[in-house]
């Protein structure tokens, strides 16, 4: 059981040659009851983005703050607060900030798609 705020959760900077200014926190998993789920949230800065890709477990998002683009299986969409998104397992998928403030997100997935 858990009853917290995200601010108090610290995050992790996600480094790679196609992912840009990301940070994820880990809010609720199995290590607070939740079994077989985790849910996240990330904050992308301006400009910055998740790596274009794919895998085999589906994931829900809800977007908090800011406007984005969802890259989902060829085609882009536009997103902000208050928009959601139920991305299958398999298809290509990648997020960008295109605002001048950061863009934020919820996203729930299988255990297993946060290893």
């Amino acid at each position: 059981m858990i009853v917290s705020h995200e601010r108090e959760v610290l995050g992790t900077r996600l480094q790679s040659t196609d992912t840009k200014d990301v940070l994820k926190k880990v809010l609720v998993s199995p290590n607070e009851g939740w079994e077989g789920y985790v849910m996240r949230s990330f904050e992308l800065g301006e400009d910055g983005c998740t790596p274009q890709h794919t895998h085999a477990w589906p994931h829900i998002n809800y977007i908090t703050h800011g406007k984005g683009i969802l890259h989902l299986d060829g085609t882009d969409y536009e997103v902000e607060a208050g928009s959601f998104a139920y991305v299958p397992g398999g298809k290509i998928h990648q997020f960008r900030n295109v605002g001048t403030e950061p863009f934020s997100f919820i996203c729930i997935v299988p255990e297993e798609g946060d290893k």
